[in-house]
Protein backbone atom coordinates (compact mmCIF):
# COMPACT_ATOMS: atom_id res chain seq x y z
CA UNK A 1 0.00 0.00 0.00
CA UNK A 2 1.34 3.32 -0.86
CA UNK A 3 2.35 6.38 2.22
CA UNK A 4 0.44 9.38 2.82
CA UNK A 5 3.23 11.75 3.42
CA UNK A 6 2.49 15.06 5.29
CA UNK A 7 3.90 18.85 4.55
CA UNK A 8 3.85 21.52 7.64
CA UNK A 9 5.47 23.82 4.56
CA UNK A 10 7.38 26.96 6.29
CA UNK A 11 8.69 30.27 4.75
CA UNK A 12 12.58 28.90 5.60
CA UNK A 13 11.65 25.22 6.62
CA UNK A 14 9.45 22.16 5.76
CA UNK A 15 8.70 19.56 7.85
CA UNK A 16 7.82 16.06 6.59
CA UNK A 17 6.37 12.85 7.73
CA UNK A 18 5.05 9.88 6.51
CA UNK A 19 2.96 7.29 6.93
CA UNK A 20 4.47 3.34 7.42
CA UNK A 21 3.19 1.24 4.05
CA UNK A 22 -0.09 0.45 5.97
CA UNK A 23 -1.21 3.75 6.77
CA UNK A 24 -1.46 2.78 10.45
CA UNK A 25 2.11 4.62 11.85
CA UNK A 26 2.75 8.69 11.57
CA UNK A 27 6.84 8.96 11.85
CA UNK A 28 8.59 12.42 11.14
CA UNK A 29 10.49 12.14 8.01
CA UNK A 30 12.67 15.41 8.06
CA UNK A 31 12.81 18.56 7.64
CA UNK A 32 14.17 20.42 4.34
CA UNK A 33 14.71 24.02 3.17
CA UNK A 34 11.75 24.73 1.87
CA UNK A 35 13.72 25.55 -1.25
CA UNK A 36 14.66 22.36 -1.63
CA UNK A 37 11.34 20.80 -1.61
CA UNK A 38 9.89 20.09 -4.49
CA UNK A 39 13.71 18.00 -5.80
CA UNK A 40 13.29 16.33 -2.28
CA UNK A 41 9.34 15.00 -3.18
CA UNK A 42 10.38 14.05 -6.38
CA UNK A 43 13.09 12.11 -4.84
CA UNK A 44 11.67 10.70 -2.35
CA UNK A 45 8.29 9.79 -4.63
CA UNK A 46 10.85 7.90 -6.57
CA UNK A 47 11.90 5.46 -4.59
CA UNK A 48 8.48 5.06 -2.74
CA UNK A 49 4.92 5.12 -3.50
CA UNK A 50 3.30 7.92 -2.31
CA UNK A 51 -0.69 8.07 -2.64
CA UNK A 52 -1.51 11.36 -0.71
CA UNK A 53 0.28 14.94 -0.16
CA UNK A 54 -1.55 16.54 3.42
CA UNK A 55 -0.58 19.88 3.35
CA UNK A 56 -1.11 21.69 6.63
CA UNK A 57 -3.98 24.53 6.66
CA UNK A 58 -3.39 27.62 9.15
CA UNK A 59 -6.07 28.80 9.97
CA UNK A 60 -7.27 31.81 12.54
CA UNK A 61 -8.89 31.03 15.77
CA UNK A 62 -12.39 32.40 13.56
CA UNK A 63 -11.24 29.59 11.16
CA UNK A 64 -10.51 32.17 8.80
CA UNK A 65 -7.32 31.58 6.77
CA UNK A 66 -4.28 32.92 7.97
CA UNK A 67 -1.66 35.22 6.57
CA UNK A 68 0.67 32.29 6.08
CA UNK A 69 -1.96 31.02 3.66
CA UNK A 70 -0.70 32.70 0.87
CA UNK A 71 2.58 31.73 0.64
CA UNK A 72 1.08 28.09 0.35
CA UNK A 73 -1.10 28.82 -2.55
CA UNK A 74 1.46 28.84 -4.88
CA UNK A 75 3.63 25.75 -3.47
CA UNK A 76 0.36 23.94 -3.90
CA UNK A 77 -0.34 25.01 -7.31
CA UNK A 78 3.46 23.96 -8.18
CA UNK A 79 2.73 20.75 -6.26
CA UNK A 80 -0.66 19.59 -8.48
CA UNK A 81 1.48 20.66 -11.39
CA UNK A 82 4.61 18.33 -10.30
CA UNK A 83 3.27 15.87 -8.98
CA UNK A 84 -0.71 15.64 -10.81
CA UNK A 85 -1.16 11.83 -10.05
CA UNK A 86 -0.52 12.68 -6.28
CA UNK A 87 -4.05 14.30 -4.85
CA UNK A 88 -3.44 16.83 -2.21
CA UNK A 89 -5.35 17.40 1.24
CA UNK A 90 -5.46 19.82 3.23
CA UNK A 91 -5.44 19.48 6.89
CA UNK A 92 -6.32 21.95 9.74
CA UNK A 93 -2.38 22.71 11.53
CA UNK A 94 -4.02 25.17 14.51
CA UNK A 95 -1.74 24.95 17.26
CA UNK A 96 0.14 22.03 15.97
CA UNK A 97 3.48 24.11 17.05
CA UNK A 98 2.61 24.37 20.41
CA UNK A 99 1.93 20.66 20.43
CA UNK A 100 4.93 19.76 19.12
CA UNK A 101 6.89 22.00 21.53
CA UNK A 102 5.17 20.24 24.30
CA UNK A 103 5.69 16.93 23.17
CA UNK A 104 9.25 18.14 22.95
CA UNK A 105 8.81 19.05 26.43
CA UNK A 106 7.12 15.27 27.56
CA UNK A 107 9.89 13.46 25.84
CA UNK A 108 11.91 15.12 27.86
CA UNK A 109 14.70 16.56 25.55
CA UNK A 110 16.72 19.42 26.91
CA UNK A 111 16.03 23.01 26.48
CA UNK A 112 18.89 23.51 23.73
CA UNK A 113 17.19 20.53 22.16
CA UNK A 114 13.53 21.97 22.28
CA UNK A 115 15.27 25.50 20.54
CA UNK A 116 15.64 23.31 17.59
CA UNK A 117 12.84 24.48 14.84
CA UNK A 118 13.41 21.81 12.14
CA UNK A 119 12.71 19.33 14.93
CA UNK A 120 9.16 21.18 15.56
CA UNK A 121 8.05 21.41 11.98
CA UNK A 122 9.23 17.42 11.65
CA UNK A 123 7.28 17.05 14.68
CA UNK A 124 4.20 19.26 13.45
CA UNK A 125 4.20 17.96 10.24
CA UNK A 126 3.70 14.41 12.32
CA UNK A 127 1.00 15.75 14.14
CA UNK A 128 -1.02 16.97 11.01
CA UNK A 129 -0.86 13.46 9.59
CA UNK A 130 -1.64 11.45 13.38
CA UNK A 131 -5.07 13.94 13.40
CA UNK A 132 -5.64 12.89 9.26
CA UNK A 133 -5.18 9.22 10.14
CA UNK A 134 -7.44 9.63 13.39
CA UNK A 135 -10.28 10.92 11.23
CA UNK A 136 -10.11 8.29 8.88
Amino acid sequence: MPRILAIDYGMKRTGIAVTDELQIIASGLTTVNTKELIPFLKEYTSKEKVELFLVGEPKQMDNTASESEVLIIPFLKLLDKTFPNIPVTRVDERFTSKMAFQTMIDSGLKKKQRQNKALVDEISATLILQSYLYSK
